[in-house]
């Protein structure tokens, strides 16, 4: 991994991808995926960025190209595809953990189906679709990146304090999707490297409300977490396919 102080850098440069290299962000209107877009835009090998959204608008820039999709609507998702083309790096930056029809769990009983079924459709299913028709696009002569944003209490070794069961369960699922996409590749797209990455806390809209314990060294501004994030992404080889990777380059066991 880099020296730390890369992570602080303003910008940065994704030094293992080609000169003139293409990016996709999927989710470039929530808070990482804003800065990821962002962060990208500013690298000057990168020709391009392709920052999808749902409704709000992508982030502004010359270097970046706006496209429209939805999570939950598979014919979208395949129009994102096929105007993207083949990105070296794609990242999904979605995911849902409240809104107004989830809420995090603290029990069994405040279990509901379809709270569970939009956790999935959401945190798992839309991402895993994606992953379908972009890496169906993808070469298979050369390195390219593509990552999924996870999270930690996706892994079941280290669920310690129960609770938020539709979320954890969606991110459980989202880690077995890529670790079985990755097998896949390995065999198609030996250069590919196919990950889920945890983020840390960050000072988004969705960690909020949940962010009374967290220690000021580790909640994290939109900005510092794309920048570890793509510093983390940069330095993997496709041996760390199939993994969930944290923002610190660690392994976090399944």
């Amino acid at each position: 991994m880099p020296a730390s102080g890369w992570f602080w850098a303003q910008h940065m440069t994704l030094i293992s991808l080609p000169e003139d290299y293409t990016a996709a962000v999927f989710g470039a209107s929530g808070g990482i995926g804003r800065a990821l877009t962002e962060q990208l835009a500013s690298d000057p090998r990168c020709q391009c960025v392709y920052a999808g959204t749902r409704s709000s608008p992508a982030p502004a820039s010359a270097r970046i190209t706006p496209f429209p999709f939805d999570l939950t609507d598979e014919a979208s998702i395949q129009r994102a595809a096929d105007s993207v083309g083949a990105p070296d790096i794609v990242i999904v930056a979605t995911g849902v953990l409240h809104d107004d029809i989830l809420k995090p769990e603290k029990t069994l009983r405040s279990l509901d189906a379809a709270a569970l079924m939009r956790a999935f459709a959401i945190n798992a299913a839309g991402p895993a679709l994606i992953a379908r028709h972009v890496l169906a696009k993808a070469p298979r002569n050369r390195r390219m990146l593509f990552a999924v944003l996870s999270a930690k209490v996706g892994s079941i070794s280290d669920n310690r304090l129960g609770g938020w069961h539709s979320y954890r369960a969606a991110k459980a699922a989202l880690n077995q999707i890529i670790r079985t996409f990755s097998i896949e590749l390995a065999r198609t797209h030996p250069q590919c490297v196919c990950v889920a990455l945890h983020p840390g806390t960050v000072d988004t809209d969705l960690s909020r409300p949940f962010q009374a314990g967290v220690s000021a060294d580790r909640l994290f501004s939109p900005e510092q977490a794309a920048r570890q994030l793509l510093t983390v992404l940069d330095g993997l080889s496709p041996v760390a396919s199939g993994r969930l990777i944290g923002w610190d380059g660690q392994e976090i066991p399944p």
